[in-house]
C-alpha cells in the first residue's frame, strides 16, 4: 500500500508555467511556493471527496468532538524524473496512522503485534491493578485514621502546652508572693512548685510517646495496604520509561546525506533533553523520511491546517503554517543538513535603513516612535534595536533606557528612561498600570458590534515559541477593551486598550475564536502575512517621572 508509486502523486493539471525553486523551503518561516499551493489544493480536493475513512474535522458544525489536523505536501522529483508531490498528516486520523494516499509514519507504533501495543497493554494492566487497590475502602479508612491521629496528637499536645504556660504563670505569681513568708515555708513552697514543673514536663513526654505510638500504629496499618501499591507504581514507572526509550530508538530519521539518527540522539542537546510527546509524528519529518528512503529529491514543502481550530491554539482552516520549533526543529535540522535552504529571515536585520523618530525629549525621559519590524531590545542574532539606537543617542544616560517593550512587528510609541531617577517612577507607573495605552489595528474582517471586552488568559506555547496559547489552567490574566473606529468592505479599524501587557496579547485576542475571531491584518503568526502587521501603539498617557505633570503623546498610524 505504501510503495513509492502509491504515495507519489502526479499533478492533475499542467505545471509547465511554474518555475521550480532554486533552494529548498526554510521550514520555520516561509511563504508557500506556488507549486506547493497547487499540490495543497489538490490534496484538499481529495480530503473533500474521499470516502475511504471518516474523521470529524469540525467542518460540519460538530465542533465538540472535532479534531483538526496539520497536513503537509512535499514537492519532489521521483527516480523517473517526474515532478509530483507527497502528502502527510500529523499524528493520527480516524484512529489510524496508515491511510491510502499518505506516506506512512517513520515508525508504525500501531502495527499489529508491535512491542508498543504490547507494552501499552502491560501498562494498562498495571494501571488497572493500581486503581483496584487504591479503590479499597480499607485503604481510605487507614488514610483517614492516620490523618485523625495526627490531628488529635497536635490538639492534645497544644492543649497540654497551653496548660503548662498557664501553670507557669501561676507558679511565678506564687513565688513572687512568697517573699514575705517564713524562709522554711518559702523553701518548701519552691520545692513543691519545682516538682509541679517536673511533673508537667514528664506528662508532656508521656503524651508525646503515647501519640507517637498511636501514629506509628496507624502508619503501620496504612503501610500494610500501600505496600501492595508502591511496588506496582514503581514497576509501572520503570516499564513506561523503558518503553519510551525503546520507542525513541525506533524513530530513526535520515538526513539528505543518508546519515541516520534516532529521536533520543536528536533531543539530547536541547533544553528539555528528551523528546516531547508526539515528536516525530508531524507531517514534515514523515514527508522527508519517505523521500530520502525512496531516493526522491525534495524540492519544496508546505503545511496547512484542515478543520476547526483547537480551543487553545489559533489555527485557521486551509491556512499555511511553519514547522513547530519544539517538536520539529531538532529533527528537521538533522534531516535537512547538507541541503541548500532559503535564507532564514530571522537572521536578517529588519531595522536596516530605518530610523527611530524622537517625538519628545528632556534630561530625564524621551518618547520615540518605533517603526514596524524593529526590535525593542537586542535579539539572539540581531543586536540593532531601539535600545542600541538610544544608547548611541544618549551616551551619558544613567537610566536603563528601555522601560517597556513593543513586539518587533508592532509600530508606535515607547517611553525611554534617560536618567536613573526617572526610571524608578516610570517603571512604577507601568507596573501599577496607571499608564493609559491605546493601539490602532486593522482587523482582517468586518466586526458586527461596535465595542467589547476580551478576557482570555494566556501563556507561551512551549512546543512552538514565540507563539502564545489561550490557557485557562496555567495562563496569566489578559484583558483587552476594543472599539470600532471605521469599517470597509473587508476590514475593520479598531482601537485596542490593553489592561494587561502579555506577549502577543492584542494579536491573540483579535485572532482567537473566543476573541474577535479575526486576526490583525498582516499577522504572520496568527493570520496571514502582508506588507506589515497593522498594529500601532498610537497613544500614551502618563505623568512626568520628576515633575508629576500629566503628559499625553499621540502619533497616528500609517494605515
Amino acid at each position: 500500500m505504501h510503495a513509492p508509486e502509491h504515495c507519489f502523486t502526479p499533478f492533475t493539471s499542467s505545471i509547465e508555467q511554474y518555475e521550480l525553486p532554486e533552494r529548498f523551503t526554510y521550514p520555520f518561516y516561509y511563504e508557500p511556493h506556488p507549486l506547493c499551493i497547487v499540490a495543497a489544493e489538490q490534496l484538499q480536493q481529495h480530503l473533500e471527496t474521499q470516502t475511504g475513512w471518516q474523521h470529524n474535522f469540525g467542518l460540519d458544525g460538530e465542533a465538540e468532538s472535532a479534531i483538526g489536523k496539520m497536513f503537509g505536501v512535499l514537492l519532489v522529483k521521483n527516480q523517473q524524473g517526474e515532478i509530483g508531490f507527497l502528502s502527510a498528516f500529523s499524528g493520527k486520523i480516524a484512529d489510524q496512522n496508515l491511510l491510502p494516499h499518505f506516506v506512512p509514519p517513520v515508525f508504525d507504533m500501531l502495527a499489529e503485534g508491535s512491542f508498543f501495543l504490547s507494552g501499552q497493554d502491560t501498562l494498562n494492566e498495571l494501571s488497572q491493578q493500581i486503581r483496584r487497590l487504591e479503590a479499597n475502602p480499607a485503604l481510605a479508612e487507614a488514610k483517614k485514621a492516620l490523618k485523625e491521629a495526627h490531628t488529635n496528637a497536635s490538639e492534645a499536645l497544644a492543649a497540654h502546652r497551653s496548660n503548662m504556660v498557664e501553670a507557669r504563670k501561676v507558679r511565678k505569681a506564687k513565688r513572687a508572693a512568697s517573699a514575705d513568708l517564713d524562709p522554711e515555708v518559702r523553701n518548701e513552697l519552691k520545692k513543691q512548685l519545682s516538682q509541679e514543673s517536673v511533673i508537667e514536663k514528664l506528662q508532656l513526654r508521656d503524651l508525646k510517646i503515647h501519640w507517637e505510638a498511636e501514629i506509628a500504629k496507624k502508619q503501620e496499618q496504612l503501610d500494610h495496604w500501600q505496600n501492595e501499591i508502591t511496588p506496582l507504581i514503581e514497576q509501572r514507572r520503570n516499564f513506561s520509561s523503558s518503553l519510551q526509550q525503546q520507542l525513541f530508538e525506533q524513530y530513526r530519521f535520515l538526513s539528505s546525506k543518508g546519515e541516520e539518527k534516532c529521536l533520543g540522539e536528536l533531543f539530547v542537546d536541547t533544553a528539555q533533553g528528551v523528546p516531547p510527546a508526539g515528536a516525530g509524528e508531524c507531517a514534515a519529518p514523515k514527508l522527508l523520511q519517505y523521500a530520502f528512503k525512496h531516493n526522491m529529491t525534495p524540492i519544496a514543502m508546505a503545511e496547512f491546517w484542515w478543520g476547526s481550530s483547537p480551543k487553545s491554539e489559533i489555527r485557521r482552516h486551509k491556512h499555511y503554517y511553519p514547522s513547530c520549533q519544539g517538536k520539529c526543529q531538532p529533527i528537521l535540522t538533522h534531516m535537512l543538513d547538507g541541503m541548500e535552504l532559503d535564507d532564514n529571515p530571522l537572521l536578517t536585520n529588519p531595522a536596516e535603513g530605518k530610523s527611530v523618530e524622537i517625538i519628545y525629549q528632556d534630561e530625564d525621559m524621551a518618547v520615540v516612535n518605533k517603526p514596524a519590524e524593529f526590535l525593542s531590545v537586542p535579539g539572539k542574532t540581531i543586536e540593532d534595536s531601539v535600545y542600541l539606537r538610544m544608547k548611541h543617542q544618549f551616551p551619558k544616560a544613567t537610566g536603563p533606557l528601555i522601560v517597556h517593550r513593543l513586539d518587533m512587528s508592532t509600530s508606535g510609541l515607547m517611553v525611554i528612561a534617560i536618567s536613573k531617577r526617572a526610571n524608578k517612577s516610570l517603571q512604577k507607573q507601568f507596573i501599577q498600570r496607571t499608564v493609559q495605552k491605546r493601539y490602532a489595528a486593522l482587523i482582517d474582517g468586518v466586526l458586527e458590534h461596535d465595542t467589547g471586552y476580551i478576557n482570555l488568559p494566556m501563556r507561551g506555547d512551549l512546543n512552538d515559541r514565540p507563539r502564545q496559547l489561550v490557557c485557562y489552567e496555567h495562563g496569566k490574566p489578559a484583558e483587552t477593551k476594543w472599539e470600532v473606529i471605521s469599517r470597509s468592505e473587508k476590514y475593520t479599524k479598531v482601537h485596542l486598550y490593553p489592561k494587561t501587557g502579555r506577549t502577543h496579547q492584542l494579536r491573540v485576542h483579535c485572532a482567537h475564536a473566543s476573541g474577535l475571531n479575526m486576526p490583525i491584518l498582516g499577522d504572520d503568526l496568527y493570520g496571514v502575512k502582508a506588507n506589515r502587521l497593522h498594529l500601532h501603539a498610537e497613544r500614551l498617557e502618563l505623568v512626568h517621572p520628576i515633575t508629576g505633570e500629566p503628559m499625553v503623546f499621540q502619533v497616528e498610524a500609517e494605515f
